[in-house]
C-alpha cells in the first residue's frame, strides 16, 4: 500500500477571512447577492480567482462552481488565471486610439517584451485590453491596478513603468 501525504493547499482560505465572509453573507437576505464581493475578496487574497477559490466561494454562497464561473468570466476585472503583480488594462476605445493610443500600446508591449494578454517573465506585469475605461477626457489612458493614468505620452508611460518596477508592493 502506498500512502500519499497531501500538503497544505496554497489556496486554503484563512479562517479569519472565511469567518469575515460568512458574517457578511449572513447579513444579506440572499447569499447570491454577495457573489461578486466574495469573488473579489478571494481574488485579492490569492492574486486571482482559481478553481480552488471558486469551489470555496461556491460552498460559502450555496452556489454551484458553474454559476460562479459564469459570473467570473463575464467581468473584466476578475482573473481566472494568474496575473502579474501589476495588471495594466489598456483602453482600446476609439477616443484613445485617436489620441495616439495605438503607438503607446506598441511602445508598452516593446518595453515590457510581451504582447497583449501576456505576463512578463518576472511576473511583474500583465497587459490586458479593455473596451473602455470611461476616461476619455484623459485619453490616451490606462488602468494600472485599477488606478487611471492619463493622458499619457511615451515619456510619462516610461516613468510610470520605471516607478512600478521600483515600488516594493
Amino acid at each position: 500500500i502506498i500512502y500519499c501525504r497531501i500538503s497544505i493547499d496554497k489556496f486554503m482560505l484563512p479562517e479569519t477571512l472565511k469567518h469575515e465572509l460568512q458574517e457578511q453573507i449572513a447579513r444579506v437576505a440572499h447569499p447570491r447577492e454577495m457573489a461578486i464581493d466574495v469573488i473579489n475578496a478571494l481574488q485579492d487574497h490569492f492574486g486571482y480567482f482559481s478553481d480552488e477559490a471558486m469551489a470555496q466561494a461556491a460552498d460559502l454562497l450555496g452556489m454551484s462552481p458553474l454559476e460562479l464561473d459564469e459570473l467570473a468570466t463575464f467581468y473584466t476585472f476578475i482573473y481566472r488565471e494568474p496575473v502579474g503583480r501589476h495588471v495594466i488594462h489598456v483602453c482600446d476605445s476609439l477616443i484613445c486610439w485617436m489620441e495616439n493610443g495605438e503607438s503607446l500600446v506598441a511602445h508598452l508591449c516593446g518595453r515590457l517584451g510581451i504582447r497583449m494578454g501576456e505576463t512578463t517573465a518576472d511576473g511583474l506585469f500583465t497587459l490586458l485590453p479593455v473596451c473602455c475605461i470611461g476616461y476619455c477626457d484623459r485619453a490616451p489612458a490606462i488602468l494600472v491596478d485599477r488606478k487611471v493614468h492619463g493622458p499619457l505620452t511615451i515619456a510619462s508611460l516610461d516613468r510610470l513603468i520605471d516607478n512600478l518596477r521600483e515600488s516594493p508592493s
